[in-house]
């Protein structure tokens, strides 16, 4: 058993708290159970704990906001922070208030009970108490939704906040991955620092060391004056650095070189210039295949792929489009257009949507709603009058004899243009995350069943899950 001390479970979910008791019990530990504030204050003034898991709307308050007493008992006790309030400001104030961990309801057992033995076997340093207003309340949070794929996003930004790490954050066009490097940077430290956002893939090849780097009067023809480039403007803060997928190959060398040393050259200068920057680049490209392929470098994917962040398309989070669409609504009533309420059936409908340019498609539709409705209350056949049906996705060419799968495997290598000698290998990269993505789908996410049923070692699953940027969380049934 890593420790001798006890763990201090506060928890009034009576189902809940039986779960974890007896997983933790399985593993030698030892549980106090309480129900609320006060009688945990209570067991803490009387002895010892190794940890403390705690939920955060408890029977008599708000066990989060209510840490800071029991810092003041237990400085060095970690505490596991679980909650259904599943939001990124959940998240945020678990983090900001120096949790271990924190776990969104529903969560895996097996992945607390771990966390459980990490924190039972060391002693955290107390730190200042961190729980100071971050910029903006909840309503104001950057990202919406408390579906279960959105909450292993907040998680991992949470990871990120009190530190300097290189994310990179891929997923479909319109996900929100600009969204997310501004929170990362926001409610960082280093949230007083610029945030410079540059869309690399706009960059023509000859100009990338001018725009990034900067130059010196006089460095080449038009260059009447000195310019400072994206780094330098960056400088203390966060340079993010969008479409990093299709930025030119001459390029990827010159940034690469760049995120090495930490230092840049304006183009006709001679002194090189260090700067400190947070580097955030996104893709909605799988770079996967591109590296295989020879048009990304995979030098600097692994410098850029540090802490990966994959952002799910709407069609994965559809119980987030209801509060999205209350966001996008006032969001137009603030910005001049007239105030309107959609019925529960317009909701519907619009959820029955597939929403291929996910959130950014929903805000222009919500936008178009507002400006176009005759009423203040907006129904269903009102909302199929203004955006009209859906375009229909571009089915996959019919395979000969092959079934589903070889008729998408065909209509792919229909699409492509491999180099001579990558198409296997682009083709293995191609299909490979589409299918851990299913088994995992299949499987709610528990990674034993799905490497059960792909045949393959779980350590193997875990390691390319990890390899390929998924986050199994998406996949937890709510």
């Amino acid at each position: 058993m890593p420790t001798t001390l006890p763990i201090l479970l506060v928890e009034d979910d009576a189902a809940i708290a039986t779960v974890i008791i007896a997983a933790l019990e399985d593993e030698g530990f030892a549980i106090a159970h309480c129900t609320g504030i006060a009688a945990r204050d209570k067991q803490l003034a009387q002895r010892r704990f190794g940890v403390m898991l705690t939920d955060v709307i408890l029977e008599d308050g708000d066990g989060l906001a209510s840490l800071s007493a029991v810092r003041e008992r237990a400085p060095d006790m970690p505490v596991i922070v679980l909650s259904a309030q599943n939001t990124l400001d959940t998240a945020v104030r678990a983090s900001e208030s120096d949790a271990f961990e924190y776990f969104p309801k529903p969560f895996d057992l097996d992945e607390l009970v771990h966390a459980v033995r990490q924190a039972a076997g060391m002693r955290v340093a107390s730190q200042d108490d961190a729980a100071s207003a971050l910029p903006g309340e909840n309503e104001k949070m950057p990202l919406v939704g408390r579906s279960p794929a959105m909450q292993g996003v907040y998680r991992m930004i949470t990871r990120v906040l009190r530190n300097d790490l290189t994310v990179l954050i891929t997923g479909e066009s319109g996900t929100g991955k600009e969204l997310v490097a501004e929170a990362i940077h926001e409610l960082g430290n280093r949230r007083t620092g610029p945030f410079v956002a540059v869309n690399t893939a706009a960059i023509p090849a000859d100009l990338v060391e001018s725009e990034l780097f900067g130059h010196e009067k006089g460095a080449f023809t038009g260059a009447i004056a000195q310019a400072i480039g994206k780094f330098e403007q960056a400088n203390g803060g966060t340079l993010f650095l969008d479409e990093i997928g299709d930025m030119p190959a001459e390029a990827q060398t010159r940034l690469l070189r760049a995120l090495q040393s930490g230092r840049i050259r304006r183009v006709g200068g001679r002194q090189e210039i260090a700067v400190n920057v947070r580097i955030i680049a996104a893709t909605n490209r799988d770079l996967t295949p591109m590296i295989a392929a020879g048009t990304f470098r995979e030098d600097l994917f692994y410098r850029l792929n540090v802490v990966p962040i994959v952002l799910p398309p709407l069609r994965e989070r559809r119980e987030d489009i209801a509060a999205l669409v209350q966001h996008f609504l006032m969001q137009a009533a603030e910005d001049g257009l007239p105030r309107r309420v959609l019925t529960a059936e317009a909701i519907e409908r619009l959820e029955a949507r597939n929403w291929r340019g996910n959130v950014r498609e929903l805000r222009n539709v919500v936008y178009r709603l507002a400006l176009m409705a005759r009423e203040e209350r907006i129904d269903a056949d009102s909302v199929q009058d203004i955006i009209g049906p859906e375009i229909a996705a571009s089915a996959p060419p019919q395979g000969d004899g092959q079934g589903g799968f070889g008729a998408a495997l065909a209509g792919w290598l229909a699409n492509e243009s491999p180099p001579p000698g990558a198409l296997y290998h682009r083709a293995l990269a191609a299909f490979e995350k589409p299918l851990i993505e299913y088994a995992l789908g299949r499987t709610g996410g528990n990674q034993l069943r799905a490497a059960q049923l792909l045949g393959i070692n779980r350590n193997t699953l875990r390691k390319r899950i990890g390899e390929l940027g998924l986050e199994p969380e998406r996949f937890t049934p709510s």
